[in-house]
């Protein structure tokens, strides 16, 4: 009987200890835990769309999906026949307008002589009437005489504003040819710039995915043609609870569990904490300020870089789904971002 009366004594406190242990754990903070994890995580890469900056029919396709290219690598090939008939053209006409200011320069030379000579003959008027008129005054002159001189002057006058009118009209002339050769020197260079744009190449190392370009396909200006994804530089892009964030800090190291990858585990740390939660960029952000309100516990992004060196990180595709699992009671290998101090002083 006492024996028995033991046992269920210490049954009872065994589940007495088991209840107050879950009480205490459940009603401890969820950021206590030295391991955060979460399911809501998913492998991403910043991908390149490759679009035309000219429309044209698609000469060649040098490219397959899944195909690995470095960057400069040629992708594809777009018709450029037109636009070498256009840089053509834009060289004749910069030929043409060198022409004319050549030819322009020596008809200013020519109007500035015949200004010079105007002048001299001017001058020479000009004492003629001078002395004419003296002459007259003292009764030694004529009055024909000084008519005569005044007429040649007034003629003089007349040819030299005639000449300088002339040289200025020349001169104008070189300005609107010069404007004319700036114009087409910048159609030259904005032609060759569209021929360039004909040879598209890699910007960045990737994989080619979704080749939507076809050999006889006509590419529009800034339709996309192809993906090309940097499997080399591949992160993390977890969303934990802002409730699992207030010990969370940059370079703490991560476990990457991934879905596709039974048994393998990545090793990665934790590069920048999110600015702003995803609801905050949804089309339409939640406003709480009016009407009914629910507390809804929100989601941040945390970004986890994968540590180099590791085999399987090259089995990592973009949208793999994966379960990293932060060791929060480990050193920080830098300073807290900005984010992150943000949401440790309001926890």
């Amino acid at each position: 009987m006492v024996n028995k009366l033991r046992y269920q004594i210490v049954i009872g406190a065994i589940a007495a200890a088991t209840v107050a242990g879950a009480i205490f754990i459940l009603n401890r903070p969820e950021a206590q835990s030295s391991v955060q994890s979460t399911d809501d995580a998913y492998v991403r890469a910043d991908l390149t769309v490759i679009a035309p900056q000219v429309s044209g029919v698609i000469m060649a396709v040098t490219v397959d999906d899944n195909q690995q290219v470095q960057a400069g690598d040629p992708l594809l090939r777009i018709d450029d026949r037109a636009l070498r008939i256009a840089l053509v053209a834009a060289s004749a006409t910069i030929a043409g307008l060198q022409a004319q200011l050549e030819l322009q320069q020596s008809l200013i030379e020519q109007a500035r002589a015949v200004v010079a000579a105007s002048s001299a003959k001017l001058k020479l008027a000009k004492r003629n009437l001078t002395r004419s008129a003296n002459l007259a005054r003292d009764g030694s002159g004529t009055v024909q005489a000084l008519e005569r001189a005044e007429a040649e002057w007034a003629t003089q006058h007349a040819a030299y504003e005639r000449d300088r009118a002339g040289l200025r009209s020349a001169e104008q002339r070189t300005a609107i040819l010069q404007a004319d050769l700036e114009k087409a020197m910048t159609d030259k260079a904005d032609a060759s710039l569209m021929l360039s744009y004909t040879n598209i190449t890699a910007p960045v190392a990737g994989v080619v995915a979704q080749r939507h370009a076809r050999v006889g396909g006509y590419a529009r200006q800034g339709e996309p043609l192809l993906t090309l994804v940097p499997l080399d530089d591949i992160y993390i892009e977890a969303n934990f609870r802002e409730t699992q964030l207030a010990n969370v800090d940059v370079g703490q190291p991560v476990d990457i569990e991934i879905d596709a990858l039974p048994g393998v585990q990545l090793k990665g740390h934790v590069e920048s904490l999110g600015a702003a939660s995803g609801a905050s960029f949804s089309l339409v952000p939640p406003h709480n300020a009016t009407g009914n309100f629910t507390k809804i516990v929100q989601r941040l992004p945390v970004r986890i870089q994968v540590d180099s060196g590791q085999q399987q990180a090259r089995r990592l595709r973009v949208g793999m789904s994966v379960r990293p699992s932060v060791h929060t009671n480990a050193a920080s290998a830098q300073e807290p971002t900005p984010a992150t101090a943000a949401v440790q002083a309001e926890s």
